[in-house]
């Protein structure tokens, strides 16, 4: 029964050292979003490119964030199915302060297009050629996936 009263202690200053969840999509703001479509060279004989958006991330939150992470999904503006996709660990356990920005991140889809008798180019104005779209989803913590914007993917080489 003496345990009580400082386990009782011990849960209060546990609780108060925890602030509320912060909602991603109020708490980080999606910054410099460039995207277009990667020129991933020749895979088994033909030209391939690929989706790709670069970004950076600002905590207009209150709290820190730690442990960030981002999943990144890519579709065809014609089709509901993710096409590709890619994680991005952004932020460890040194989290990302309320107020500072990630520096750029990257991430491009294992799919696209190819094309043997295409240049790049020619690629990105075919007829048959699907435009492709990315939503991000964000966590932090244990907190849960939550999405933090859409973009579309514009038709663009990119060689960096």
């Amino acid at each position: 029964m003496r345990a009580w009263p400082g386990l009782l202690v011990l849960s209060l200053v546990v609780v108060a050292g925890c602030g509320p969840d912060v909602d991603l999509s109020k708490g980080l703001e999606v910054q410099d979003v460039s995207s277009g479509w990667f020129d991933a060279g020749i895979q088994n004989g033909q030209n391939k490119l690929v989706p790709s958006i670069s970004f950076r991330l600002k905590n207009v939150s209150s709290q820190k964030l730690s442990v960030l992470q981002v999943n990144v999904l890519f579709r065809r503006v014609t089709e509901k199915e993710e096409w590709g996709s890619g994680y991005l660990p952004v932020i460890g356990s040194e989290g990302l302060a309320p107020g500072m920005t990630t520096p750029p991140l990257t991430v491009r889809s294992q799919n696209g297009y190819t094309g043997a008798d295409q240049t790049r180019d020619d690629m990105l104005h075919n007829s048959h050629f699907v435009d492709a779209e990315v939503e991000l989803f964000a966590k932090y913590g244990s907190t849960q996936w939550k999405r933090i914007g859409e973009y579309p993917v514009t038709r663009r080489l990119l060689t960096k």
